[in-house]
């Protein structure tokens, strides 16, 4: 019985918006699941990077793998899940709340390194970048005091290129 994991993939493309079109294609014709996926510009012109978060088996994502190099303008594919990398979400949440709410939910937001980005009378907007896990964490602790919106950017990720250990003393 294989167990289905976690994997972020980072697609390195010719800047083309067909291009992600084609990549969500193949998710979506082979049936694979797609959690997330993020399109932006690359530091050369004319290049895109895809990062795509999706759940399967290792045999199932070797097939994803095989597919996006087929896909026209596709460079490079890099599987991040059993490497070192650098990985981030972004989340922004809207939270209802009584003014004798706020200062619990400011406290929340500070414990998280989180940012009040908006407040109005009954709400406030606070902004959070993390790993998933984090922002997943923190979506937790504020569904107590009412999430009125919420919006997430999908992972974004790329090779950690420094493998070695820190000392500090």
């Amino acid at each position: 019985m294989t167990k289905d994991y976690r994997h972020t993939l980072s697609v390195l493309v010719k800047h083309n918006l067909n291009t992600l079109s084609r990549i969500i294609g193949i998710f979506s014709a082979k049936g694979f699941e797609l959690a997330s996926v993020t399109f932006a510009s690359e530091a050369d012109p004319g290049m895109a990077r895809v990062t795509i978060t999706t759940y399967g088996d290792e045999k199932t994502v070797e097939q994803i793998n095989k597919h996006l190099h087929n896909v026209v303008d596709v460079l490079k594919v890099t599987d991040l899940t059993h490497k070192k990398c650098i990985e981030r979400e972004l989340a922004i949440i809207k939270v209802s709340t009584a003014k004798a709410g706020r200062p619990e939910i400011m406290l929340i937001a500070q414990a998280f390194k989180a940012k009040v980005i908006d407040i109005t009378s009954d709400k406030l907007a606070l902004e959070v970048t993390g790993n998933t896990d984090k922002v997943d964490a923190m979506i937790e602790v504020l569904k107590p005091y009412g999430i009125a919106e919420m919006s997430r950017s999908g992972s974004v990720a790329l090779k950690r290129e420094f493998q070695g250990a820190v000392n500090i003393n």
